[in-house]
């Protein structure tokens, strides 16, 4: 079992993170930034060597996006933790389209640059996330069925890796963000009671 333990250690780390930073989120609590960053810098030293280079790359971009999130859930509207929105309709388009060219683009990347056998896919999930983590971001509920998505494809993904710890800690995801969907669909619903109008969270 220690044996284990040493060796598998990275991903055992990256799993204790990685659900205290779902969890947190989905309690909409700013601690799920700081516990996230720690969360990418062990991804990135997991990811490299099983040949996930986007989702390897995508942990830089994610520390990036952290500190973006930090700043707005202290600083900006996203302060309040009773604070929901909805995603702007107006938005919708520029997130699918963001998610469509930065698949295209990294699957070229990942095919010419590297010797990924899973260039598709790691791409598409690696652009879906970011979407996913902008839309975190500004607390739009939306963000929580993007994640289920990414998560139940990243479960595939990693057991075609051979990473069946971080397969359990994905499939984990995907019932945390669950929880978490209804847990924000809650706090809307008790805003509204309350006589809160919609565009006031918006």
């Amino acid at each position: 079992m220690i044996e284990w333990i040493l060796a598998e250690w990275t991903q055992i780390l990256g799993f204790a993170t990685g659900a205290a930073c779902v969890l947190l989120a989905a309690r909409r609590n700013v601690w799920t930034y700081p516990i996230g960053i720690a969360n990418n810098l062990v991804f990135l030293a997991v990811f490299v060597p099983a040949g996930l280079y986007a989702s390897a790359a995508l942990q830089i971009v994610y520390l990036v996006l952290g500190v973006h999130g930090w700043l707005r859930w202290t600083r900006g509207v996203e302060h309040d933790r009773e604070y929901v929105a909805r995603t702007p309709r107006r938005v919708v388009p520029w997130l699918v389209v963001a998610a469509l060219v930065g698949t295209a683009v990294l699957t070229v990347v990942l095919t010419v640059f590297t010797d990924s056998q899973v260039a598709l896919a790691d791409a598409a999930t690696t652009s879906a996330s970011l979407v996913a983590q902008y839309m975190l971001n500004r607390k739009w509920i939306e963000n929580w069925w993007v994640w289920i998505g990414v998560d139940v494809a990243f479960v595939a993904l990693s057991i075609a890796t051979g990473l069946w710890i971080i397969a359990a800690l994905y499939a984990l995801f995907v019932v945390l963000c669950v929880g978490g969907l209804r847990s924000w669909r809650r706090v809307e619903r008790e805003s509204t009671d309350a006589g809160i109008p919609a565009d006031a969270r918006a």
